[in-house]
């Protein structure tokens, strides 16, 4: 494409009208020739049926990752066995996977906005099988080389699994309106906070055939959604039928390989240059609102890992739980996050409500709502949990405490997602990454001060310390929606 001309090139053209006409109707043939969908092409005109499809094959997916990150917790004694290491050493195991999870999506994200979605899926997915293999048959070649083969191995497998927790709020942004993209994010929602336990091998033999039904469903079930790259295809596709060269779509003028996209720059869809670093700097620090709802989310998600080596503490050490019993603990998180989806049908009628008040528009501010009741059960929870973790509370207790731990997680993360999603859409799978790269920070970093938490303090003061940590965060939501909108208005990428 020719570059403007400026006025002064219009000035000395003045007198040659003819040549300044002639770049208007360049400008005017070529706009003929740019391809766009037609409505019924649009991914957010699929049947109902064709969308939660696509849904939930990408919810089990991301689950089918987080599950490979939780699971690790329960494998730590197989491999210290196996291993002859330290404890402190085994947690290494989360620690590298969800490092990749946190690196993962800076790449993944942008990458998503410019390849497609579709292409980040599979090409993780597969690679995500190839490593896990690299994990669960680690030959016997001495203990450190093996331990060192596994974290590398680890650390490959959460950077490929990392798109599903960027990439896929982008794949709802793209087939649902704002008014119909809370029920998609609740169930999104929901996945990634699920895990398993079993023999440590064996865990990851289940991972791997968990992982191959997964990228079968991925092709078979899920199609692009990206509308740029749809816009792409069908440029390239009249090309092709028509013979006609002059088809073109937005992303045939950035010219960018995929190696450029990932050593160099990502370009965003409305035409924009972005150099990777540039673009965490811009979601992650200069955007105000996304920084401040990423740190909030970044402190729960690595309290929740923080969790997965507390419970233990709590009652193998407490109550004589064996390794299989403790994971079952767990159920209590999982239930309240059950309890949390339940919840959605209420908030669907509130944000209708707010929706009303607004001209049929709801701010994304409005979402936050379920944020603020989720702020408050957290450290409810974490209050309620930690004066019953004494040995001669019964062992129930501290399980139903953990029920409104789990509800809170899940008012505030699809509150969080949806805003984000709903605010940020034209770059929604990179405002999922940002969040990602930050929250997987955290939650690699946790784990790693809960032995020394609990021993130094016992379970009563350490869990005590976090619900206190809380209980200053549970202003924030509140403030988030009263500030929102103007920080918004003042933002490169925000929707308006």
């Amino acid at each position: 494409m020719s570059s403007p001309t400026s006025a002064s090139d219009l000035e000395s053209q003045v007198h040659k009208g003819k040549e300044v006409v002639q770049i208007v109707e360049l400008g005017e043939e070529e706009k003929k020739y740019e391809v766009d969908l037609e409505p019924n092409e649009h991914p957010q005109q699929h049947t109902s049926f064709k969308k939660w499809t696509v849904i939930l094959v990408v919810a089990t997916s991301a689950l089918c990752v987080t599950c490979a990150s939780s699971a690790a917790s329960f494998t730590e004694a197989g491999i210290a066995a196996e291993f002859h290491v330290p404890h402190e050493v085994t947690i290494l195991s989360i620690t590298f996977f969800v490092a990749g999870l946190g690196i993962g999506p800076l790449l993944t994200g942008p990458l998503s906005e410019v390849y497609g979605r579709n292409i980040i899926y599979r090409v993780s997915y597969i690679l995500l099988c190839a490593f896990t293999f690299g994990v669960a048959f680690a030959p016997d070649i001495g203990d450190i080389v093996i331990l060192a083969v596994h974290l590398v191995f680890r650390f490959l497998t959460g950077l490929c699994g990392s798109s599903f927790l960027s990439v896929s709020g982008g794949s709802v942004s793209d087939m649902f309106e704002n008014k119909e993209v809370a029920n998609p994010m609740a169930v999104y929602t929901l996945s990634p906070f699920i895990g398993p336990n079993a023999n440590w091998r064996w865990t990851y033999r289940v991972l791997i055939i968990w992982s191959f039904i997964q990228t079968v469903a991925l092709f078979a079930l899920v199609p692009e959604t990206y509308v740029p790259v749809l816009r792409k295809w069908k440029a390239a596709k009249l090309r092709r039928s028509t013979g006609d060269e002059n088809y073109w779509a937005p992303l045939d003028k950035t010219n960018v390989s995929l190696g450029g996209a990932i050593l160099i720059s990502c370009y965003r869809p409305f035409g924009k240059k972005i150099h990777l670093l540039t673009l965490f700097l811009e979601l992650v620090i200069r955007e105000r609102m996304a920084l401040l709802l990423n740190i909030w989310t970044s402190l729960i998600l690595g309290i929740l890992y923080l969790a997965f080596q507390a419970f233990p503490v709590i009652f193998e050490k407490h109550h004589g739980f064996d390794t299989q019993q403790t994971g079952l603990t767990f159920l209590g998180i999982g239930l309240g996050m059950i309890i949390g989806l339940a919840t959605q049908p209420f908030w669907n009628n509130f944000i209708a409500k707010e929706s009303e008040k607004n001209g049929g528009i709801c701010p994304p501010e409005a979402r936050l709502f379920a944020g603020e009741v989720g702020g408050i059960l957290i450290p409810l929870s974490l209050y309620w949990l930690a004066f019953t973790t004494y040995q001669s509370v019964h062992w129930i207790v501290p399980i139903i405490a953990s029920i409104p731990f789990g509800s809170g997680i899940f008012l505030v993360f699809t509150s969080v997602f949806t805003y984000l999603v709903t605010a940020y859409r034209p770059i929604a799978a990179s405002a999922m990454a940002s969040n990602s790269a930050m929250r997987s920070s955290f939650a690699a970093v946790f784990p790693l001060f809960a032995g020394y938490m609990y021993s130094r303090l016992g379970t009563v003061g350490a869990t005590a310390l976090l619900a206190g940590i809380m209980t200053l965060t549970v202003p924030l939501p509140f403030i988030f929606r009263r500030i929102g909108a103007k920080l918004r208005a003042n933002s490169r990428f925000a929707a308006t």
